[in-house]
């Protein structure tokens, strides 16, 4: 995979993006397509291209993910009625920029993750 996901563009300000938190470890902004009225992409600056690619030494930035999502969701109102944090890791799963990233989905009823499938 190459170096220099649109999030290290993004980053590296070679992008355009509506920021809603950074600091020295992590980015957080607004997607180009939402998929809820909340939804927030939640970025490590390393680039990391999957959860298969996390090094023991990555274990507290992915812990920061976690912070920041819950510190996002406060401020955008939605810490008390319900949220979903989700990764999508390779191709069968939908990942589509290879750089890892937390979604914060929420600001509604959200549907199932997947569809139930009948025994």
């Amino acid at each position: 995979m190459a170096e220099g996901s649109v999030f290290t563009k993004i980053i590296n300000r070679e992008l355009p993006a509506t920021i809603a938190y950074e600091d020295e470890e992590v980015i957080a902004f607004l997607p180009l397509r939402k998929q809820a009225s909340v939804h927030f992409l939640i970025v490590p600056k390393k680039e990391i291209h999957t959860i298969n690619d996390v090094e023991e030494e990555d274990a507290l930035v992915l812990g920061k993910l976690f912070l920041v999502a819950k510190k996002l969701a406060k401020e955008n109102g939605i810490s008390e009625t319900g949220y979903r944090l989700a990764m999508n890791i390779n191709e069968d799963a939908g990942q589509s920029v290879f750089h890892l990233h937390m979604h914060l989905l929420g600001g509604e009823k959200l549907a199932p993750m997947l569809p139930r499938k009948e025994k």
